[in-house]
């Protein structure tokens, strides 16, 4: 039930994140930021919001799921949208380039959830 109530407040405040911060880029970033740093802006939002979603469907999946990797899934989840979001949000907002290099494994932290994801539906919930 923890994992339940821990996945569904995680992915909630991370999607109400995706959405503060998709209206500040909307509005308040429109005017200082180009039409690219807008469009990497917006992807960072994006991603992140896909993302949430995801985790917010995991704990519907622990009846045919392993929570072990529905857990792993979660934290590859996480590692994702700061390292792929984070990146592009401070490569926006600073126009420091060392950020774009970081970006990548963010995608791979996204990847390596999904296969978490898969994992978890092969192995099964040890209860059935």
């Amino acid at each position: 039930m923890l994992i339940k109530k821990n996945l569904l407040m995680i992915g909630a405040l991370l999607g109400g994140l995706a959405v503060i911060l998709g209206a500040f880029g909307a509005h308040g970033l429109k005017s200082v930021l180009s039409a690219a740093q807008l469009v990497t802006f917006e992807t960072a939002v994006r991603y992140q919001m896909y993302h949430a979603l995801a985790i917010l469907v995991l704990p519907s999946l622990l009846s045919v799921a392993s929570v072990k990797w529905l857990t792993r899934a979660a934290i590859a989840f996480l590692i994702g949208i700061f390292l792929f979001s984070g990146s592009l949000y401070m490569l926006v907002m600073t126009g420091i380039k060392l950020f774009g290099p970081i970006t990548p494994l963010g995608g791979v932290g996204f990847i390596i959830g999904w296969l978490c994801v898969a994992m978890s539906i092969k192995v099964g919930n040890s209860n059935e």
